[in-house]
């Protein structure tokens, strides 16, 4: 059986306990201005998350996210997702509730074509820092092989 607790207040950062070895509780007033977990924020090794907010007619530049990959889920807003396939720019637009996988070095960027209302999402990467890569354009990544 599993017993909940909530006593509705922020754990304690006893200096004595290592932040490796207990569940952390990050509100959403907390946020380290986009992240809400992160090396800087908890103490995480490996992942980041945070929350992003698009605003409505706005555009993200290309880029990609490094060897990192970046899973996105949908709060609210309608984003489109754009990237190259190899042929030609393809659109993904996604609806609150939805998930989006950017892979590694896939070159990309997000647009609100909403004029009123914003787009809000939160990220998941595989690194614990937000990784940004600025493009000049889109292109298709082509993977490298060992050789």
């Amino acid at each position: 059986m599993t017993t909940q607790h909530d006593t509705g207040t922020t754990p304690s950062t006893d200096t004595d306990a290592p932040r490796g070895n207990r569940v952390h509780l990050v509100r959403s007033g907390e946020l380290d201005g986009h992240a809400a977990i992160s090396g800087g924020t908890v103490g995480s090794r490996r992942l980041w998350m945070g929350r992003v907010e698009n605003p409505p007619l706005s555009s993200t530049d290309n880029h990609h996210h490094g060897a990192s990959e970046a899973g996105i889920y949908v709060v609210s807003g309608h984003p489109v997702f754009v990237y190259h396939d190899g042929e030609q720019e393809v659109r993904i637009t996604a609806h609150p509730g939805d998930f989006v996988l950017v892979p590694p070095f896939v070159p990309h960027r997000e647009e609100n074509p909403d004029p009123d209302e914003p787009a809000v999402v939160v990220i998941a990467r595989t690194t614990q820092e937000p990784i940004k890569v600025s493009v000049p354009e889109l292109y298709r990544h082509e993977e490298t092989g060992a050789r």
